[in-house]
């Protein structure tokens, strides 16, 4: 565990700036991570793991529920705007044992009237009675992970589902009631053309979602395509792309909001917004993460134990470390979030959510402006639209 330097000042022209109590508290969100995939795919670098034939569901959900009991404490009397059920593929999971977990997590944090609760599946895992009970326990969102409907192009990605299948799912998931559900779509994938690209956008949008995450396919550290690189797109055609797609999915209706979120109107991930916002999330299961916001101005990151036999032994600790980020790590972690939405956010969230006085960023903003990256707007904190393309470079120039 880190030393906690919540204390530590803001140095700005050689006068310390103190973090303030915070106003109010952010909205919080609960993330729920299951680790088990039928099979890990070549791409992902995510906490998933091959499931065996029996997944220990019962003890599994006894875990979660331990580990929210722990973290009780810290949010005590707020209610939960959100929860998202990520992997892994949590579509693995029967309905009677998300049906406990979810009774439980209520016994225990007041859910919000209008919650929101998403469940990441995969085709390949779509049975229609099965997304049936998942409605009828309340989760009101699915996020489908399509990626491709061209059956080369799934193969590469290690997909265990096809075309026709992925085509099938959202119609399951309109029968089951689910009137809200986003379609995960990668471009940029081994050999993929153009027209490629645009075909499976089409196809996307064809299905009619209310959301749509279309992100470029990127070569992560500890995967099999980070250790055997398939041969990707020339950057010409990945700007193409880029720009072709971004026309496409505006025309029908999908506006960007983030980097790689599109959505039709009113139909924004209100779970991932609070990410992007610097919202407070409690995260539970092997390897989540969690960020809590406490009165008198400190903010904790927590991780979670990764490997799901460690997480499941009852002699080891869930929680895997803590630390509390300090005055001088504060602005690029807000940022790194807020800078990623299209619009940006109100510059006065700065300081309800980090104590800070907006002043802190003065210098970082001219550079930043100056440098195109930025929006010269003095009540909101944007990138450019070169910003967003460029947000690694735009963030530098907050960091202390």
């Amino acid at each position: 565990m880190s030393q906690d330097r919540s204390a530590s000042p803001l140095i700005l022209g050689g006068a310390p700036t103190p973090r303030a109590a915070l106003p109010q508290l952010p909205p919080l969100a609960l993330y729920i991570h299951i680790p088990w995939c039928v099979r890990k795919c070549p791409y992902c670098d995510f906490n998933s793991h091959a499931a065996s034939p029996t997944l220990p569901e019962e003890e599994y959900v006894d875990a979660l529920l331990a580990d929210l009991d722990l973290e009780l404490h810290a949010v005590h009397g707020r209610e939960l705007s959100s929860i998202f059920f990520g992997g892994g593929t949590p579509s693995l999971f029967s309905a009677q044992a998300l049906g406990r977990l979810l009774q439980g997590v209520e016994q225990r944090i007041a859910f919000a009237s209008d919650i929101e609760i998403t469940l990441e599946a995969n085709p390949g895992t779509f049975e229609q009675e099965k997304f049936t009970a998942y409605r009828a326990l309340g989760i009101n969102r699915l996020s489908i992970g399509i990626q491709s409907f061209q059956e080369q192009k799934l193969k590469a990605l290690g997909r265990i589902h096809n075309g026709d299948e992925a085509i099938r799912a959202a119609g399951m998931a309109r029968q089951a009631g689910f009137d809200n559900f986003n379609l995960d779509l990668m471009h940029g994938l081994p050999d993929q053309s153009l027209d490629d690209a645009l075909g499976d956008l089409r196809q996307a949008i064809a299905m009619k979602p209310t959301h749509l995450s279309w992100y470029q396919l990127t070569l992560e550290p500890n995967t099999v395509f980070w250790n055997q690189p398939p041969v990707l797109p020339e950057d010409d055609t990945l700007w193409d792309i880029q720009e072709a797609g971004q026309a496409l999915l505006a025309e029908h209706g999908y506006a960007q909001y983030e980097v790689s979120a599109y959505a039709q109107p009113g139909r924004a991930a209100r779970h991932n917004l609070n990410y992007w916002s610097f919202g407070d999330f409690i995260g539970i299961g092997a390897g989540a993460h969690g960020k809590l916001s406490h009165p008198d101005g400190r903010i904790l990151r927590t991780w979670k134990t990764r490997l799901p036999k460690d997480y499941l032994n009852p002699a080891k600790p869930f929680k895997a470390g803590e630390k509390s980020l300090g005055n001088d790590e504060l602005p690029f972690e807000f940022l790194m979030n807020a800078l990623r939405l299209t619009d940006g956010v109100d510059a006065a969230l700065f300081a309800q959510r980090t104590g800070l006085d907006l002043a802190s960023l003065a210098e970082g903003r001219r550079q930043a402006e100056q440098s195109g990256l930025l929006q010269v707007e003095p009540s909101r904190l944007a990138a450019t639209a070169r910003g967003q393309l460029f947000l690694n470079d735009l963030l530098q120039y907050f960091l202390i």
